[in-house]
């Protein structure tokens, strides 16, 4: 167990973690698992890039012909 501990501390680095997850309980194991995920997406501070307004103008008229064309079909428009 001494040198499993002493290669995790050797190789995790603050840019690239190594993540010590107890898989006794498959439940326990996806909800450690996806909390870390998340907490290393927050870390990420992501952000939308800004668009000019002539931009956002073409989105919104391409949206609202791709909209138009699902309504035609007779389906619920994804993300609505």
């Amino acid at each position: 167990m001494g040198a499993y501990e002493d290669a995790i501390r050797a190789t995790s680095k603050p840019w690239a973690r190594w993540h010590v997850i107890p898989a006794d309980h498959k439940w326990f194991m996806r909800l450690v698992v996806a909390a870390t995920v998340v907490e290393a997406l927050e870390r990420l501070d992501l952000k939308l890039p800004a668009i000019s307004e002539e931009r956002a103008k073409e989105f919104a008229e391409s949206r609202a012909l791709l909209v138009g064309k699902t309504k035609a079909k007779g389906k619920a428009p994804a993300g609505a």
